[in-house]
């Protein structure tokens, strides 16, 4: 995990942390929204703002940032990783940036004939999270560990509180049943551009949310 950081220059810079630039970086598809609407920000996506509530004011934003977890060999890569002030508290964001892209694998299809570290992963993320292990099969992964990111981070920089997000650029909320499930697991019914608070196992409040990112990106 790179310790160094440099300041962005516009939106370009971001084409670098991608995994795949060259298919990745292309209007319409969420890497490239994600950054015209941070940039164009110049602080928090006014979408984002609205869930976090207060007067929110962005310290640090990370494009592209990894977070290492216990077992398995791939880091959970957030689009875009956020340490927030609000108020007397400070707030680190998890951001997955969508449009069309689907959240990748479930459960069941993600630990079919898994590794014991693929096991043990999500054995810890389950503990991290307050949830029965395993979860069911149809839940998709991607939004366990980018939600374990969101509280490792908070942990790492003492924050006060985690907050996962997704920043859906979908003009149809695509793939929101995925996150609403996801949501339902901790008892919630989840809806577009309404924050939910869950309070994790070790204390720390836990933001959940689905912000409903500005066409002109695409």
């Amino acid at each position: 995990m790179a310790k160094v950081y440099v300041p962005s220059t516009g939106v370009e810079d971001w084409k670098r942390f991608l995994a795949n630039p060259e298919t990745q970086w292309q209007r319409g598809y969420s890497a490239m929204a994600a950054a015209l609407s941070w940039e164009a920000a110049q602080g928090l996506p006014p979408e984002i703002s609205d869930l976090v509530g207060g007067s929110p004011e962005l310290l640090l934003a990370i494009p592209e940032h990894k977070v290492a977890l216990p077992g398995g060999r791939r880091d959970s890569q957030c689009d875009v990783f956020a340490l927030v002030r609000v108020g007397d508290e400070t707030l680190a964001i998890a951001v997955e940036a969508k449009v069309n892209e689907a959240f990748g694998p479930t459960i069941g299809e993600g630990m079919n004939n898994a590794s014991e570290g693929k096991m043990e992963r999500l054995r810890f993320i389950c503990d991290l999270l307050g949830l029965s292990a395993p979860p069911p099969d149809e839940v998709r992964y991607q939004l366990f560990h980018r939600t374990a990111a969101a509280i490792l981070e908070a942990q790492r920089f003492k924050t006060d509180r985690a907050a996962m997000i997704v920043q859906s650029f979908s003009r149809d909320h695509r793939w929101f049943g995925d996150f609403a499930a996801f949501a339902k697991l901790f008892g919630f019914e989840a809806r577009p551009g309404q924050a939910m608070r869950h309070i994790l196992p070790s204390g720390v409040p836990l933001l959940l949310g689905w912000a409903i990112g500005s066409p002109e990106f695409l």
